[in-house]
């Protein structure tokens, strides 16, 4: 369905192009997000910012995801797993614990000393490469609401119908694709292959001298 991360960006932001003259913010969540909202950003002429969120998975069963947290003590549950699988608070609370600290490890080698955008006030698109369960969707719009934005808006090129219908937190969400045969996003790309740390930071730098240029472009006139 998408040649690789870019090709999918590219047809998202064709999708998102109202939305340019909202003068929006572009999140994208780390890693695989990032070259999506990378083609979003630069189409809309938006600026480009990352946000970092873990899933919570069971710690007898990794495979499975209980929930997912984001920065700013946001976190989404997922009730009927974590009643199935029958985990103890105290497992929970460990799993999380850990996954905030690697978190907030995570945070700092991304942005380095890249100032983050202001999204108060702000329409705020978060960008991911595609969704599964939802729930690192819905924690992002969490963390975007806590940080003042005025309207959030989630933007995927792939998920399922189900995720789709009853996803919470955005004020509007954006899927191209919505297969009720959901298997998982990698099927849905032919090059997937894994996005670095260091690919992100190079989007980003390029994202950011964009913005720089345009800025005195506008200043001179």
């Amino acid at each position: 369905m998408f040649s690789d991360r870019f090709d999918a960006g590219r047809q998202l932001a064709a999708r998102l192009a109202p939305m340019r003259d909202k003068a929006p913010v572009i999140i994208g969540l780390p890693t695989g997000g990032i070259p999506v909202a990378f083609e979003v950003a630069m189409a809309l002429q938006a600026p480009l910012d990352i946000l970092v969120v873990r899933k919570l998975r069971l710690p007898f069963e990794p495979a499975v995801v209980m929930g997912a947290i984001g920065e700013r003590g946001a976190r989404v549950l997922e009730a009927q797993v974590l009643t199935d699988s029958r985990v103890t608070i105290d497992e929970l609370h460990a799993v999380e614990m850990r996954e905030r600290a690697a978190m907030a490890e995570r945070v700092a080698r991304l942005c380095r000393s890249r100032p983050r955008v202001d999204l108060r006030g702000r329409t705020v698109i978060i960008v991911d490469d595609g969704m599964a369960t939802g729930a690192t969707a819905q924690v992002a719009c969490q963390v975007a609401r806590r940080a003042g934005a005025k309207r959030v808006v989630l933007a995927v090129p792939v998920g399922p119908a189900d995720t789709v219908r009853h996803l919470m937190g955005a004020h509007e969400l954006v899927c191209l694709y919505q297969p009720d045969d959901f298997g998982s996003v990698a099927q849905y790309y032919v090059n997937g292959e894994p996005v670095t740390d260091d690919d992100v930071a190079v989007l980003l730098d390029t994202a950011s001298k964009r913005e720089i240029s345009t800025a005195a472009v506008l200043a001179d006139h």
